[in-house]
This record gives C-alpha cells, structure tokens and sequence, in this order.
C-alpha cells in the first residue's frame, strides 16, 4: 500500500479508537489491531501515540477552517452568511466522522502541543470572519477580530453544548437557526459601509 493511503488508513482506525476509548485509554495496540497492521508498521508513521493523536486533530482543525470559510464565501448576503457560519458549526458537530471530538473535546486540553493547535483553528476563523467585518463595515481591523472572536465562541460553545448535553431534542436546522439569529441581531448593529 502507497505510504499516504496507508497513512490515511491509520488515521482512520486511530480516530475510530480515540473517539471510542479517548486519548489515555487508547493503546498503540489498539490501534494498530484496527487498523490491520502490525506495531512496527504504525511506528514507521507514527513515533508515538501523541504524534498519532496530533495528525488526527490537525486534520480536524483542517477541516472545520475549511467548512467555515467555505460558508462564509457562499453568499455576500451577511444575514445568510452568519446563518452559513453558525451552521459550520453544528454541522461539523453533527457529522457522523467524530472530527469534532478531536478539536471540542479532546482530553488532552492541558497539552501545550494541543493548545497551540485549538487557539490556532479559533484564531484562523476568527481571522478570516473579522476581514468580512472589517470589509463589510468601518469596524476597525482589531475591533473586527474581538467581534470576530466573539462569534467564535457563540457557535463553538453553543455547538458543543447541543451536541454533547442531550441538548439534541432540538431539531439540528432549529438549533442553528436560533443560534443565527443571536449573533445577526448582534453583528448587524454594525451596519455596512457601501465601498466606491
């Protein structure tokens, strides 16, 4: 097997075992057990279970920058593209693929390693909604990032909390939607500035 599809296939298995067991219960073993392969072999790509886990949440923090920027470039409608925002959120929360488990909940959060990787996936959104404040309005660029910052955390706690507190009884499009409506109430008191 090509060594980048059997990386991937690592990771799966890797992510199945993490999401299953956590960080501290997940053996080496267990993981390569899953995935089919021998110790050595997991070691070839893997020097250690931390650099395992690390792969994995980059590859989370990846992907949620990714979604975030995919919604807030669908639509130059700003009411629209909070609701996309937002809707990255429980989105990527909701998905069967446990990603969100590596970035929200990973039991590692005292880690220096992991907390470089989770305050650079919120800075990377945080960043990339302040440039559409601050292009959309007169919002200075650092005002623009504490507001951006600001509905970072609206969408990440809110997210978290309908996904992990049974807090699920809620519809999945009325969550999101409720959540949207919060923070365009707030972000639409900065009008926008009509540009020449």
């Amino acid at each position: 097997m090509p060594r980048d599809q059997r990386r991937a296939q690592l990771l799966d298995a890797a992510g199945d075992v993490f999401t299953t067991k956590g960080y501290h219960s997940a053996a080496m073993d267990d993981i390569a057990d899953a995935a089919g392969v021998s110790k050595p072999v997991l070691y070839q790509h893997f020097p250690s279970k931390l650099d395992l886990y690390l792969a994995l949440l980059d590859n989370s923090c990846d992907r949620l920058v990714e979604i975030v920027e995919q919604a807030l470039d669908s639509t130059e409608d700003n009411a629209d593209r909070v609701v996309a925002t937002m809707g990255a959120f429980y989105e990527f929360v909701s998905s069967s693929s446990g990603q969100f488990r590596f970035v929200f909940e990973s039991d590692l959060t005292g880690d220096g390693q992991v907390q470089q990787r989770l305050w650079r996936v919120n800075n990377e959104i945080a960043d990339a909604i302040a440039e559409v404040i601050s292009d959309d309005t007169s919002v200075p660029p650092d005002q623009a990032k504490l507001l951006a910052i600001s509905m970072v955390g609206i969408a990440q706690v809110s997210a978290r909390y309908w996904v992990s507190s049974g807090a699920q009884r809620i519809p999945l499009d009325e969550a999101k939607q409720l959540v949207s409506s919060l923070a365009w109430r707030g972000i639409r008191g900065f009008p926008r500035t009509e540009h020449d």
